[in-house]
């Protein structure tokens, strides 16, 4: 299938990234029309073809069946080949990223947030909403991702202890990790995240409810698209305004995925905690004198030295403990969940076979 100058130029407001990959996908696909996932419902999807164009559409048959592997059916974000009436999901396009966490409850089982994402804009209220030990759990889920974290601190025109909030995330934002604290309800203010939404690109925002997510797409949008509440006096915490997630067109060009606040934040098992957030205590324990120091009462242990000089935060340690086993439960689970699937595979394949003979 080969696409046109003019289906090129209106899929690139919509988020279309330059790249052989996806041009070679399409011209491989069957069927007439690329579309943008920018809405989900349980029994149907709402697509964009244009920037101003959706469409409700059917998925295939394998995505409605319970025990499909969340993985392998179009979220928010995705790219999708679609028929010739524009009615049903042929196919998914290759993914350059996706944003997941594990659902809530005791079983593993992945949650998809979005797809084909460029950054992940981490908001966080700079009232009782802020929280570095959440911070730290977001920006490790976007780290394995595969787009770039984006640390947007609002209510800052609320608040006289920016520069005390700034200072407490510096070990957390170490490796070059935008932060920005701004005012969500003034454009000037959030001019700063105009790079990270210009054509071509695609930001999703995260963060608790109240934390300003909603008010931030507004602003972006110059309207009040989004509905917004304000927080509890109380506790700071927010309603949930935002109940699903929904893709839309930026005046800057690029495009922005709303989705509901998150109260639970469980690892998926694929996170590396040897990377960006955790890369200085990473870097510590290859400091200690033995390859296998537990940094429990080994001598020369650089991570026991580091938190008796107060140079490694205890607290913040104590949370990447935490974390680390919290990330090694859940790659047990999702490898035994990934054979499970491998070999229901095989016995269907088996069985296949065996009633209607090799062909």
């Amino acid at each position: 299938m080969q696409i046109n100058p003019e289906h090129i130029s209106a899929l690139r407001q919509m988020g279309w990234p330059d790249g052989a990959t996806l041009n070679a996908a399409v011209e491989a696909a069957t069927g007439n029309r690329v579309a943008r996932v920018v809405g989900q419902h349980r029994s149907a999807y709402v697509v964009a073809t244009e920037i101003d164009q959706s469409l409700r559409v059917q998925p295939p048959a394998p995505w409605t069946r319970p025990r499909v592997d969340p993985e392998t059916r179009a979220i928010v974000g995705d790219w999708v080949v679609l028929d010739e009436e524009c009615k049903n999901i042929l196919s998914l396009l290759p993914r350059h990223s996706v944003l997941k966490r594990a659902a809530a409850g005791e079983h593993y089982k992945a949650q998809l947030i979005s797809a084909n994402i460029d950054h992940v804009l981490v908001v966080c209220g700079l009232d009782g909403d802020f929280n570095p030990r959440r911070i730290e759990r977001y920006l490790l889920l976007v780290q394995a991702s595969g787009a770039g974290p984006v640390l947007v601190l609002t209510k800052a025109d609320l608040t006289e202890h920016v520069e005390m909030a700034l200072e407490s995330l510096q070990e957390i934002v170490q490796g070059g990790i935008p932060i920005f604290a701004v005012n969500a309800k003034d454009s000037e203010s959030l001019k700063v995240l105009h790079p990270f939404l210009g054509v071509g690109k695609t930001a999703v925002l995260v963060g608790s409810s109240g934390a300003g997510k909603s008010t931030v797409t507004n602003t972006l949008l110059g309207t009040s698209k989004m509905k917004t509440q304000e927080v509890r006096g109380n506790d700071s915490r927010g309603r949930h305004t935002t109940t699903h997630r929904v893709l839309i067109a930026l005046p800057q060009g690029g495009c922005l995925i709303d989705t509901p606040g998150m109260r639970e934040l469980k690892l998926s098992g694929d996170e590396d905690l040897s990377e960006g957030t955790f890369e200085d205590i990473d870097s510590l324990a290859a400091q200690c004198r033995f390859s296998d120091c537990g940094h429990s009462n080994e001598p020369g242990c650089a991570v026991l030295a580091a938190l008796a000089d107060d140079s490694l935060d205890a607290e913040r340690y104590a949370h990447y403990l935490k974390l680390r086993d919290e990330r090694d439960a859940a790659a047990t689970s999702l490898a035994a969940r990934r054979a499970d699937a491998k070999a229901a595979n095989a016995a269907f394949v088996k069985r296949t076979k065996d009633k209607y003979g090799r062909r």
